[in-house]
C-alpha cells in the first residue's frame, strides 16, 4: 500500500509540473506582442529598432563638449540639373580593329586580352602569303633594272666609239646617230624599270617592311627571301588595351579577320539616356558630371560632344555623348554611370553646408536635430556651389542639421553600431 501511495504521489507531481510549464508558455505569447505598439505585428518591431538605431543621444553637457552647432535645410537657387543614367564606352575614334593587310598564316602572338600595349608595339607576325610575292615580283624588278643598266652602259660605251670614229671619218653620220637613239632609249628603258621597282616597294613598305630591310634585298645573293623576309608584324596603331583578342598561332587568317581591337581608353564616352521632354536644354560644348557606383566619392567632368537626333521609341529617350577624360583609368568600359548636366535655367533646390554631410559605410548621411536626439539620416546630394551642397533626396526644408561636431557624430555612430554588432 505504502508503495502503491508513493507511486500516485509522483505521477501527481509529474502532471503538477507539466500543467505548469504548458501555462507558463500560454500567458508568455501575449505579453511578447504588448511590447511594441498596440496593434503593431511582430514584423514592425525590427523596424522600430532600426529606427532607433539611427538616433544618437547625446545629453546638453555632451553637446557642448562636442561644440555641436546647426543650420537649417535651406532652399536656394540653383541651376536646373537634367539628371540621366547611362553607360561607360570606348572613344569610338580611338578604337582600332586590326586586320592584317594580306591573307597568311598566324606565326607568333606577342599579347593578350587586357594588356596595355604602346604605339608601335608589335601585336602579332605572320606568313604573308601576298608579301612572298610581291617580294618576288620586287627582285625580279632590281634584276631587271641590272640587265637595263648593264645595256645602257653598252649603249653609251657605243656611243663614244661612234663618235671618235665620226671624228677619224671612218663611219658615217648616221651610225653616230643610231647609235645616240639607242643609248637614249636604254635610258628610258632603265627609268621606267626603277618607277616599276618604286611601285612595289610601296607594296613592301605597305606590308611593313622599313627601308633597311628593302635595302637589304638583292637578286644577285641567293638568299631563301620568301622564308627570311615574307612574315609581316602587326603593330598597335596607339596606345591603348586590347579589348577583343581573336587570334592563336597556325591559324589562317585573311583581310577580313578581326584578329583584336585596341581601345584607347584615356578618353571615354558615356552615353546617357536623356528623356524628350529635356533634349531641348542640352547644347553641345556643355559640362556634364558623371558618377558611377565604383567611385562613389568622385565627380568626372565631362564635355557633351554629341546630342542624338533619333527617340528610342520605346523609352522616348534620345542618346546624349558625354565625353570624358579618364587618365588614371577608373572608368571602366559598361560601368552603370548617373550624369547631372547644367542648363541655363535655374530652379530652387535644397541646399545644406557641406560640413554637415557625410559618408557613412556605402551612403552619404546627414544628422538631423530632434527632441530626442539626432537622426542618423541617409541623403542624396548633387551639386556642390561654394560651401553649400545640394540635397536632391533625404531632407525637408526647415531642417535642422549638424554641422560643427557633425564629424564626432559620425563616430560616435560607428562605435554605437560596433556595439550593437558585438551584443
Amino acid at each position: 500500500m505504502t508503495k502503491t501511495r508513493q507511486t500516485l504521489m509522483f505521477v501527481l507531481v509529474l502532471a503538477a509540473l507539466a500543467f505548469g510549464f504548458y501555462f507558463g508558455r500560454s500567458t508568455a505569447r501575449p505579453m511578447s506582442g504588448e511590447s511594441g505598439a498596440e496593434g503593431e505585428e511582430p514584423g514592425h518591431a525590427g523596424d522600430q529598432h532600426a529606427a532607433d538605431s539611427s538616433l544618437l543621444k547625446l545629453d546638453p553637457e555632451g553637446q557642448a563638449r562636442f561644440n555641436i552647432k546647426f543650420a537649417q535645410v535651406q532652399t536656394r537657387t540653383g541651376q536646373r540639373m537634367i539628371e540621366a543614367t547611362g553607360s561607360v564606352e570606348a572613344n569610338g575614334t580611338r578604337l582600332a580593329h586590326v586586320r592584317p593587310l594580306a591573307r597568311g598564316r598566324i606565326n607568333e602572338v606577342y599579347v593578350r586580352l587586357g594588356d596595355r600595349v604602346q604605339a608601335g608595339q608589335p601585336l602579332l607576325s605572320y606568313d604573308n602569303v601576298e608579301l612572298g610575292e610581291v617580294l618576288g615580283q620586287y627582285l625580279a624588278a632590281l634584276a631587271e633594272i641590272e640587265r637595263s643598266d648593264a645595256a645602257t652602259e653598252l649603249a653609251r660605251a657605243g656611243l663614244e666609239r661612234a663618235r671618235s670614229l665620226v671624228e677619224l671619218g671612218a663611219v658615217a653620220k648616221a651610225e653616230l646617230q643610231r647609235r645616240e637613239t639607242e643609248y637614249r632609249n636604254s635610258l628610258a628603258e632603265t627609268e621606267r624599270r626603277k618607277v616599276e621597282a618604286a611601285q612595289v616597294e610601296e607594296k613592301l613598305h605597305r606590308f611593313g617592311m622599313t627601308d633597311p630591310e628593302i635595302r637589304k634585298l638583292s637578286p644577285s645573293k641567293g638568299a631563301d627571301y620568301h622564308r627570311e623576309s615574307s612574315y609581316s608584324i602587326l603593330r598597335a596603331p596607339f596606345a591603348g588595351v586590347v579589348t577583343r583578342f581573336a587570334a592563336a598561332p597556325g591559324e589562317s587568317i585573311d583581310t577580313e579577320s578581326d584578329l583584336m581591337t585596341i581601345s584607347d581608353l584615356s578618353v571615354v564616352w558615356v552615353q546617357a539616356d536623356v528623356y524628350e521632354k529635356d533634349i531641348r536644354f542640352v547644347r553641345e560644348g556643355s559640362t556634364a558630371e558623371v558618377r558611377v557606383g565604383a567611385q562613389p566619392d568622385r565627380v568626372f567632368t565631362g564635355k557633351v560632344t554629341h546630342v542624338g537626333d533619333v527617340l528610342d521609341p520605346g523609352t522616348r529617350t534620345a542618346k546624349v555623348r558625354v565625353e570624358v577624360v579618364n587618365p588614371e583609368r577608373l572608368l571602366k568600359v559598361e560601368m552603370f554611370a548617373n550624369v547631372r548636366i547644367p542648363t541655363p535655367a535655374t530652379q530652387p533646390v535644397l541646399m545644406v553646408p557641406a560640413e554637415a554631410v557625410h559618408r557613412f559605410e556605402d551612403h552619404m548621411v546627414a544628422f538631423v536635430k530632434r527632441e530626442d536626439g539626432f537622426e542618423k539620416r541617409p541623403v542624396e546630394i548633387g551639386r556642390r556651389v561654394g560651401e553649400w551642397l545640394e540635397i536632391t533626396e533625404g531632407l525637408s526644408e526647415g531642417e535642422e542639421v549638424v554641422t560643427d561636431g557633425s564629424f564626432l557624430l559620425k563616430s560616435e555612430a560607428k562605435r554605437s553600431e560596433l556595439g550593437h554588432h558585438e551584443h
